[in-house]
């Protein structure tokens, strides 16, 4: 599995785990490079929009593919980029984590942390 995120805490517990794609950037960013890597023939696993939470709320996100590669997924592109097209209709509050007040970046950081694990857990039993 390889997983795509700009949150540390994810990197932390998973990287051990699965390749993990760290992204230096915001929201926007992540889902950016998703595009790219669906691109590439990988396949999402994860729902890039996943939770309740809006994407101009948080500067946080995960979202987990296949590692290996085939041929151009239309379902994952789709998704993708209609992703990135609410991200592009609301302006984003923080665009990186170190933008929020820090009481609110490990508020941000925690909610993307546990809609990734919770997605993940039933895989790696956590």
């Amino acid at each position: 599995m390889l997983l795509v995120t700009n949150n540390g805490k994810v990197r932390e517990k998973y990287g051990p785990l699965c390749t993990v794609q760290f992204v230096d950037g915001g929201h926007t960013d992540v889902l950016t490079q998703v595009r790219d890597l669906v691109h590439q023939g990988h396949k999402l696993l994860t729902h890039p929009l996943a939770g309740s939470v809006k994407p101009n709320e948080t500067p946080f996100r995960s979202v987990a593919m296949t590692e290996e590669t085939g041929p151009l997924d239309l379902e994952s592109l789709e998704l993708v980029e209609r992703a990135l097209d609410v991200c592009r209709q609301f302006p984003p509050r923080f665009h990186r984590g170190e933008d929020a007040p820090a009481e609110m970046r490990e508020d941000f950081a925690e909610i993307d942390f546990r809609l990734i694990d919770g997605a993940l857990a039933p895989r790696f039993g956590s």
